[in-house]
């Protein structure tokens, strides 16, 4: 299985990003194996609107079936469920902790948005 993490940095020991459209990074680690690799979200970091959606394009193209972030807006979560993508909050810690969360079934599953939408 494969899963991103918005992240600060591009290793394992980064600090999690609590924004999704505006993330740094997403790591993209493959559960099954631990290879992992840093994807850079640079175009959306001053994005004006639209951040959130064309961050979830970009984490449906890496393939995931997850997302751990600290919050995401409407858009960008019904742009994620689409693609299939499951979303889970969880943003204390490095990368490397908060996947071990998610590997023990330590984080819920998201049902919702867990913000407002910045354009409403």
């Amino acid at each position: 299985m494969k899963i991103a993490v918005t992240s600060q940095g591009k290793t394992l020991e980064s600090k999690v990003d609590p924004r999704f459209g505006r993330a740094g990074w997403f790591v993209v680690i493959d559960t099954n194996t631990g290879d992992y690799k840093a994807v850079s979200n640079e175009q959306n970091l001053n994005a004006n609107q639209g951040a959130g959606i064309q961050a979830a394009e970009q984490v449906s193209r890496q393939e995931v079936s997850a997302l751990i972030t600290g919050n995401c807006g409407p858009k960008a979560f019904r742009t994620l469920m689409a693609a299939g993508i499951k979303v889970y909050y969880g943003t204390d810690g490095t990368v490397a902790e908060v996947l071990e969360q998610f590997k023990k079934g330590k984080l819920s599953k998201a049902s919702d948005a867990n913000v407002d939408s910045h354009w409403v």
